[in-house]
């Protein structure tokens, strides 16, 4: 027997429904460390540059993964509250 069911929901929706986390500010935390990062570059070399330090092993992409972990947990833990410093748990 085959059955076909089509739910209409939002993303959001479904997200919730899936129980999948919400990482809205993980990503926008990531997005502004990539951004601060190429505020330097002004042309396609210095992109280029860029883009090979972002690479898996590159300095500046293991840096920037650190901040974005750091960040997402400082965000976990206060409740998305900026803190100078995480507290116990």
């Amino acid at each position: 027997m085959k059955m076909n069911i089509e739910i209409n929901c939002t993303p959001e929706e479904a997200r919730r429904f899936m129980g999948l986390p919400d990482v809205t500010k993980a990503n926008e935390i990531y997005v502004d460390n990539v951004a601060q990062a190429m505020k330097g570059a002004t042309n396609l070399e210095q992109l280029e540059t860029f883009a090979k330090q972002m690479a898996p092993m590159g300095q500046m992409g293991l840096k920037l993964f650190q901040n974005f972990m750091e960040g997402a947990a400082t965000s976990a833990v206060t409740g998305g509250k900026s803190s100078s410093k995480p507290r116990d748990s």
